[in-house]
């Protein structure tokens, strides 16, 4: 996985995760380059668990780790926001982009984890949306795009890929261009679309939650899900 300039691409942010945190001080060390981390006790998207970084995130031996289990009835996730240099969005964001991550994950039902660029307008479904990878941890990896100028959730343009979130490691990119969008997974193209493509500002969320298919994980539920690397380029 190149971490260098590409052609057309300047890299602007890399995270490689060398440096250790342990569980209860995410992001700490790291805070300037992550200072968008949702707070504890921030419900996720279905409201069915909390955003809990302090007890869910680490990193360790060179891997970002998502520890996700329940603790008193309450499942447990996290959304992380990388801070990127230069970037002009109210939130951080950037108009177009390529956003490549390397990750693996345990079989954890009843979780799901997806990759979000979100519009920094906070317009949604507005301005739009681009999530990849995104499924739930036990399925297989899907892509959407969510259109410009959407008026529903289910405005969207979705790519099923035939690979399943639990075998081995897996490196996603979204290609996100004017008037296009093109998402690859283990080199591969897996999607296309120019259908209302998304052009206000969006920023990076790296979230792990409960299902959005409105199930709720058992008590018992737990499981890691591990990112080795996130690279961030803006177009040149």
């Amino acid at each position: 996985m190149s971490t260098g300039n590409l052609p057309g691409w300047r890299r602007v942010f890399a995270a490689n995760f060398t440096r250790n945190i342990a569980l209860g001080h995410f992001p700490g060390a790291v805070a300037r380059s992550w200072g968008g981390t949702y707070r504890d006790g921030t419900l996720d998207t279905v409201k069915n668990g909390s955003y809990m970084p302090t007890k869910v995130v680490s990193v360790a031996h060179g891997l970002l780790n998502f520890h996700l289990h329940s603790s008193g009835g309450i499942p447990m996730g996290a959304a992380l926001v990388p801070t990127i240099p230069g970037a002009r969005g109210r939130d951080g964001g950037q108009v177009y982009g390529r956003y490549v991550s390397r990750f693996r994950t345990d079989p954890v039902r009843g979780y799901k984890m997806v990759i979000v660029l979100w519009p920094d307008s906070g317009r949604w479904p507005t301005d739009g949306e681009i999530d990849f990878p995104d499924a739930n941890l036990d399925s297989n990896i899907w892509g959407h795009v969510h259109h410009r100028g959407g008026t529903s959730g289910n405005d969207q343009t979705g790519f099923r890929t035939p690979v399943m979130y639990t075998r081995g490691w897996h490196t996603a990119a979204i290609n996100w261009l004017p008037g296009k969008v093109i998402l690859q997974l283990d080199g591969r193209t897996v999607g296309t679309t120019t259908t209302r493509i998304p052009n206000t500002p969006m920023h990076l969320v790296i979230q792990a939650e409960t299902s959005t298919d409105g199930s709720v994980p058992a008590p018992s539920a737990a499981g890691n899900f591990q990112i080795d690397r996130i690279v961030v380029y803006r177009r040149v």
